[in-house]
């Protein structure tokens, strides 16, 4: 069954009005009970049989199901329309055109015909749409042959060079579904896949060369593709300057005032490399940038990238030694509604650290509290990575608020479900650090000791800070401020040092 309360709440309070004002329009009849279900979902208080009872006073499943059929039509014709209207403008504008064009052509007014395809295809090779100017060369080499003048061998020419633009965008876009795939089976199933090798053969294979002549959508698709490999074993440091290079070329694309929405997901990608790279002062230079792009075009995609830059930027102030701002920051969004789940998931946890960081464990506890549901449902919702770090918090924060009677189911219950994860994907530091939390909270006496310190020492293979994770670096200056009993945050600070 659809799930139209998650649809509904997907919309911001601006589009669920557009949404209702559209349902308005459309009604016929004043019984009609579409606007009642929507307000119904969007109060979001009722469960699907509430709301039966409430719309017929009765168990009428029938009208129910009837009505929530009519109800998506209704959202799926409301998101064509809005759509069309802001999204796809240009595609819209430049189809009108081919199919006039070709309405004129087989009327055999043909001059006219022509002058609309060129026009068309101008406006086409401008956003690099290579699939539009497809047909736009077909149509113009079909009908070549209806005016003595034209030149159907430059057509031809053209129709090539199209066709090569097009099909390495399509094997780049076979490319990432791939890739996003294999990184979905990783994060939701446990299967472990060699990403990086599966990229290099495939862009090995296809002959792929990174260069300006790439469209914007594939110089995107490349820094996710490599974003997305980087992230399985947090080698953050082994793109920054492949990302760099890759963005001067987007800088000076001659598509790159059309493409807004990937302009931003690059400058997105870029300043969560160099956070994670421990840079940041350079993170937040570019998430500036990131903001001026969110303003554009009327705030188009504002709202979408709110939460996430908003995130990204705590974070940077919060390891930067500004952890109030990195608070001031994010609690806003704490019961923030008509944001995607990851985000507000996301933002809850790193509030967990940053209170914990700062020794407000009953805020810690009181968001945490917040996460009622099983790791399964984070897996599948969040991925494993993210619930694996959850868990690592929650035992922290555990040993620091003294449950210990719980610490031993809880511990077991990691080792049982991640474990085996984290042998496969070569992280065993994060085992080995459980093992000395493990051997801490059942000897709490021996952490400052001369031996505790030499163990810990000899426990980890270390690869330096500027390679090391961020995040299990923050872990680790936990246990550091335990075995100096120094400040948490302060030893949190002086391990990101470089």
């Amino acid at each position: 069954m659809i799930n139209l309360k998650e649809i509904i709440h997907s919309f911001t309070v601006e589009k669920q009005q557009e949404f209702i004002s559209f349902l308005e329009k459309k009604n016929k009849r004043t019984d009609t009970k579409n606007i009642q279900l929507i307000k119904l979902l969007i109060a979001n208080e009722l469960s699907s049989k509430e709301i039966c009872h409430q719309l017929y006073k009765a168990d009428n499943k029938i009208a129910f199901h009837a009505l929530r059929k009519r109800l998506f039509q209704s959202i799926i014709d409301f998101t064509a329309n809005t759509n069309l209207k802001e999204e796809n403008s240009i595609d819209m504008q430049l189809i009108k055109y081919i199919i006039s064009a070709r309405t004129f052509l087989l009327k055999g007014q043909y001059n006219i015909g022509y002058k609309i395809l060129e026009k068309a295809e101008i406006i086409a090779k401008e956003h690099q749409l290579f699939t539009i100017l497809n047909e736009i060369y077909h149509t113009k080499i079909q009908y070549s042959y209806t005016i003595s003048s034209i030149e159907t061998d430059q057509f031809i020419i053209d129709f090539k060079e199209n066709q090569q633009h097009l099909l390495l965008e399509e094997e780049l876009n076979i490319a990432y579904a791939k890739i996003r795939k294999a990184l979905q089976e990783v994060n939701h199933k446990h299967k472990i896949i060699d990403i990086k090798s599966m990229i290099e053969s495939v862009l090995e294979a296809h002959q792929i060369k990174i260069s300006n002549s790439l469209s914007f959508k594939s110089l995107y698709q490349l820094i996710q593709i490599t974003n997305i490999s980087t992230a399985q074993n947090f080698e953050y440091w082994h793109i920054e300057s492949f990302l760099l290079e890759i963005y001067q070329l987007i800088q000076n694309h001659k598509s790159k005032d059309k493409q807004l929405f990937y302009h931003i997901e690059i400058l997105y990608v870029i300043a969560n490399t160099l956070f994670r790279n421990k840079k940041f002062d350079a993170s937040i230079d570019y998430l500036e940038l990131m903001h001026v792009h969110m303003k554009k075009n009327k705030g188009k995609y504002f709202k979408e990238y709110e939460a996430k830059y908003t995130l990204l930027l705590a974070l940077n102030h919060n390891y930067k030694g500004n952890p109030q701002k990195a608070i001031t920051l994010l609690e806003p969004f704490i019961d923030k509604k008509n944001i995607d789940l990851v985000s507000q998931l996301d933002i809850h946890l790193s509030l967990i650290v940053f209170y914990f960081q700062q020794n407000e464990l009953k805020k810690a506890q009181k968001i945490g509290s917040k996460f009622y549901h099983t790791d399964k449902y984070y897996i599948e919702k969040a991925g494993i990575d993210w619930t694996i770090k959850k868990n690592i918090i929650d035992i922290l924060l555990n040993i620091d608020l003294n449950n210990i009677d719980i610490l031993e189911s809880r511990l077991l219950s990691f080792k049982r479900s991640y474990y085996n994860h984290l042998k496969e994907i070569q992280q065993d530091k994060v085992i080995t650090f459980l093992k000395l939390i493990e051997l801490f909270y059942k000897n709490p006496e021996m952490i400052t000791s001369k031996k505790f310190e030499e163990h810990v020492e000899n426990s980890f293979d270390w690869i330096g800070k500027e390679k090391e994770d961020i995040f299990m670096m923050s872990f680790f200056a936990w246990l550091k401020a335990k075995m100096t009993k120094q400040d948490v945050y302060l030893a949190t600070l002086d391990f990101m040092k470089i």
